[in-house]
């Protein structure tokens, strides 16, 4: 092994010695066997060297203009302006942490306020926090949100969640000891409302999603909420913020708190994060007390000046520490600032415009993927279309690879009993050249 890889390595004994240790294995005596790997590498290289290696792994990359992507499932490829990331470099965004002083961070707190308000505009909620960490992780603080106001410790949401969020949920209701229980679709692949007043029934909340997890459009979301209140539940609802452009805000829908990804406005993929989750509630003192975050406020000098700062602090760790509304101690600032630049220059014209081009692309990609497999649920898709083949999906996606085309997101894994499916979805950038040459894919070899 090479010497010198982690600083003040030759002060070792040293070091060793002031903690009253005698070696390595001692100080690392507590990690379980099997825990510790010993790292063989090699000699260091010149700058140059070390360029040159990784530029030749980075170039085994393909990007989803050079390989069409159909991998959705909740995360997505759309077009981000190019004035988006030159904003965000700005050092005074890309540096910004926590603006706890804030007589020095006005610039930062205003685009956070900006941001708050551009979100309530959307959902259709007036209070709105300057982020989660990301969809899934609003969504579980909203039913632990749920469990403090309701003082109840069962959270419904429906079967055909994402796997993801399903796990991220169970990680957060674990060590509180919420119960999480699970609604089935009904034969249109919607929740089932005979199946959820059933559940309902001592709930803290009731969850449901706009777009679902298989694309369909909810048809039934307004109902939903009435069931949830009628049995004394938060109604809360997560939603795909670029479809608002054509449909109900889901405050108007009767929501209490909405969840959400900001980050598919102004942020690319980047392999899957970061994000920013959306947490926006009803103007109620008891919401807004137990609300989970960092919210932005605006306020007045001691000389009547307008001014920005962080507000309702005592819900947060840095000063309730074990008893705060939530132990995230953060947010995602620069995502959610690249968010609201990118919704501003949307407008909504162009966020309408933006949302009819998905519904449209999706509409022909379920058309032709119609022609190849079944199309289990009959509804409205948005983005995402389920398909369903005879043969094992796993192969039929090794063959697109090999036709240089990056098929849909396998989900008969963790719905076993919609047998070998697929979410292949389509964005405004899906040009409709792609959709055509995968199904000439398909048809080979599936």
């Amino acid at each position: 092994m090479g010497k010198h890889y982690i600083p003040n390595s030759a002060d070792r004994e040293e070091m060793l010695k002031e903690m009253g240790l005698s070696s390595i294995e001692e100080l690392f005596s507590d990690v379980p066997k099997g825990m510790v790997k010993e790292f063989n590498l090699p000699e260091g290289k010149s700058e140059y060297e070390v360029f040159l290696e990784l530029n030749e792994v980075l170039s085994k990359n393909r990007t989803v203009l050079e390989m069409p992507s159909f991998l959705g499932a909740g995360t997505y490829f759309h077009y981000v302006p190019a004035h988006v990331r030159y904003l965000i470099e700005r050092s005074e965004f890309l540096t910004a942490y926590t603006p706890y002083q804030p007589e020095i961070s006005q610039g930062m707190l205003q685009a956070l306020f900006e941001y708050q308000s551009l979100i309530a505009e959307l959902v259709g909620l007036p209070i709105v926090n300057s982020s989660m960490y990301d969809w899934g992780t609003a969504m579980a603080e909203a039913a632990l949100m749920s469990a403090r106001v309701t003082k109840r410790n069962k959270f419904v949401v429906p079967r055909h969640l994402s796997p993801e969020k399903r796990r991220i949920l169970g990680t957060y209701t674990t060590g509180p000891g919420l119960e999480v229980v699970e609604v089935p679709w009904n034969e249109r692949g919607q929740m089932d409302l005979e199946k959820l007043k059933e559940a309902v029934e001592g709930a803290a909340g009731v969850y449901v999603e706009v777009p679902n997890f298989f694309g369909l459009l909810e048809e039934d979301v307004r109902e939903i909420g009435e069931i949830a209140h009628e049995a004394g539940a938060l109604f809360v609802v997560g939603v795909d913020p670029t479809i608002l452009g054509i449909v109900e805000a889901p405050g108007e829908l009767g929501a209490d708190v909405v969840v959400g990804e900001a980050a598919y406005f102004g942020n690319p993929m980047n392999f899957g994060g970061p994000r920013a989750g959306i947490f926006a509630t009803r103007n109620d003192r008891k919401l807004v007390r137990q609300m989970p975050g960092r919210i932005i406020g605006m306020t007045r000098t001691a000389d009547g000046e307008r001014a920005f700062v962080m507000t309702l602090q005592t819900r947060e760790q840095h000063i309730r520490r074990a008893k705060a509304t939530s132990n995230i101690c953060s947010n995602e600032a620069l995502v959610a600032v690249a968010a609201a630049i990118h919704l501003a220059t949307l407008g909504p014209k162009g966020l309408r415009e933006l949302g009819e081009t998905v519904l449209k692309n999706t509409a022909y990609l379920k058309k032709r993927l119609s022609e190849i497999a079944e199309v289990p649920f009959e509804g409205v898709n948005f983005k995402d279309v389920l398909l369903r083949f005879e043969k094992p999906y796993g192969k039929i996606h090794e063959a697109l690879l090999e036709r240089n085309i990056h098929g849909g997101y396998y989900v008969g894994e963790h719905f076993p009993e919609l047998g070998e499916s697929a979410l292949f979805a389509a964005t405004e950038t899906t040009k409709k050249e792609w959709i055509d040459a995968l199904v000439e894919a398909l048809k080979e070899v599936a």
